[in-house]
Formats: structure tokens, C-alpha cells, sequence
């Protein structure tokens, strides 16, 4: 079961590390924006599940 203590910091970190890319870097391309998204995202659940178990 997820620990609400580690999730949602974690989950936090990782919408501000979203905004933050799509506002400094690719704030008028579309597609670019969300692969770069999903990829945040990806990486963000890769390292949730290698470090903190599974869902």
C-alpha cells in the first residue's frame, strides 16, 4: 500500500518538475512538451518503483 507521507511529496515534486520544463523550455511546442511530459513521468515511476515498492 502507498504511504501517503512518501506519495505525495513525491507526487508533488514531480508536477513541479513538469511545470517547470513546460514553462522554461517548450512553452509554444505542443508535441515536444508532451513527450518530454510523459517522460518526466515515466522516469518519476520508474524511480518510485525501484525505491519505494510497488503500487
Amino acid at each position: 500500500m502507498i504511504r501517503p507521507a512518501v506519495a505525495l511529496p513525491y507526487v508533488l515534486a514531480m508536477i513541479v518538475a513538469v511545470v517547470v520544463v513546460d514553462v522554461l523550455f517548450f512553452r509554444q511546442h505542443f508535441w515536444p512538451r508532451l513527450i518530454v511530459n510523459v517522460g518526466i513521468v515515466a522516469v518519476a515511476l520508474g524511480f518510485y518503483l525501484r525505491f519505494f515498492g510497488r503500487l
